[in-house]
């Protein structure tokens, strides 16, 4: 009998979904199920991209060009222009959400045995992706106790293996906002060494306490060795559509990705149809989006402070909140709320955060809340996080 390849078996289960048919079984058994353990917002979809389905008259679904459709790569070009990023028709590749364009980064960027450093804790999927193409990921450690900032030195990660530095900005699962000296030390780090830098700015509008994101293409120190992952899932509440883009001001890293894009023949057609329509929408949406989100993060911050043993630093931005917990194994504790815990009915769902340290052993009594429901259910939830923890170290 063939068996699988050491590629597959050795793919990290993913974090955010490995628990799901726990949650499936409470459910099942009649339980309601706060999921806080995935970055997928409640917020409304906005009515006029949901219309653009409605509106939709071509009779075939076709083929569009590896590239992106025309509109919604002109809405795109004007989005970063708004940004103070000119980018050439080359520099820009629409993907099929952000993971296309992280799987894109790491092909073009590095070979197989190449390693890459990335903060730690880290978006699960790096290490996913890094493991299927070969790649090394090296964890840049970080702590609650700085608000998971960057450490002062880099020269310490360095090998000579090291092809690129990854950064997310605002960070997942983190919260972390990096400042511009942060990333200007990166950037620095990158040329003294000559390094790709690949910034995941996915949740660049979602900063509390600050102006939008810096995107790293703005710096003159990136030029010829910057990649930009990016995405609409969270910024329009579009997950469902995966619906991104990557963007490099490397030639040669464009055109090897093209390649690659036109090996899987085109991104999502519909999902453009939708995605076009962010050109209509209000100028004060994020204003509002942010608003919302920021008392989110408020409830939730400020309920954990208040539970004896648990340790968190305040988000400074995208949705994710990292808690350190007075329990020996985190995944143990949400296996036992999604299977042996309810209060009037109802449980909660986390994401351990074990699977998002790159280091061995790193994360086991921290957990990842994605702080993605509306307010009241954000403070029935940590009500209920924090019976289940009387319960469960009781």
């Amino acid at each position: 009998m063939p068996i699988v390849s050491k590629r597959g078996a050795q793919a990290p289960s993913s974090p955010i979904r490995k628990l799901v048919p726990l949650a499936n079984a409470a459910r099942t058994s009649g339980r309601r199920v706060h999921h806080l353990n995935i970055g997928q917002p409640d917020m409304e979809t906005p009515a006029v991209m949901r219309a653009a389905l409605a509106e939709y008259g071509e009779t075939v679904i076709a083929y569009g060009p590896s590239g992106g459709d025309v509109e919604f790569r002109n809405v795109l070009f004007e989005y970063y222009r708004s940004l103070g990023v000119d980018l050439q028709p080359h520099e820009l590749i629409v993907t099929t959400g952000a993971s296309e364009a992280v799987h894109l980064a790491l092909a073009t960027c590095l070979d197989h045995g190449d390693e890459l450093l990335v903060p730690d804790p880290m978006y699960a999927n790096y290490l996913g992706y890094g493991g299927v193409l070969g790649n090394r990921i090296c964890p840049i450690p970080t702590s609650v106790e700085t608000g998971y900032h960057l450490p002062e030195e880099l020269e310490a990660f360095l090998t000579p293996r090291t092809r690129a530095v990854l950064m997310c900005n605002p960070a997942n699962p983190t919260g972390a906002v990096y400042s511009e000296e942060e990333v200007q030390r990166v950037l620095d780090f990158c040329v003294k060494h000559d390094l790709f830098v690949i910034a995941d700015e996915v949740y660049r509008e979602f900063v509390y306490d600050g102006d939008v994101c810096r995107s790293v293409l703005s710096y003159p120190e990136a030029v010829g060795r910057a990649v930009v992952v990016d995405s609409l899932s969270k910024r329009y509440s579009l997950c469902g559509a995966r619906i991104g883009c990557f963007v490099t001001n490397n030639e040669e890293i464009a055109t090897a990705a093209m390649k690659l894009a036109q090996a899987r023949l085109s991104p999502p057609a519909l999902a453009q149809v939708v995605a076009s329509r962010a050109s209509r929408l209000p100028s004060d949406y994020f204003t509002r989006v942010k608003r919302e989100y920021r008392q989110r993060r408020d409830t939730v911050y400020e309920a954990l402070v208040g539970i004896p043993g648990v340790t968190v630093h305040r988000p400074e931005g995208a949705f994710y909140q990292m808690a350190r917990l007075p329990v020996e194994d985190a995944e143990t504790f949400v296996r036992y709320m999604l299977t042996e815990f309810h209060r009037d009915g109802q449980t909660v769902m986390l994401a351990p955060a074990a699977g998002f340290y790159a280091a061995p052993g790193a994360g086991r009594d921290e957990v990842r809340i994605a702080y993605v429901l509306e307010q009241e259910k954000l403070a029935q939830a940590m009500w209920l996080v924090e019976e289940a923890l009387d319960q469960f170290n009781g």
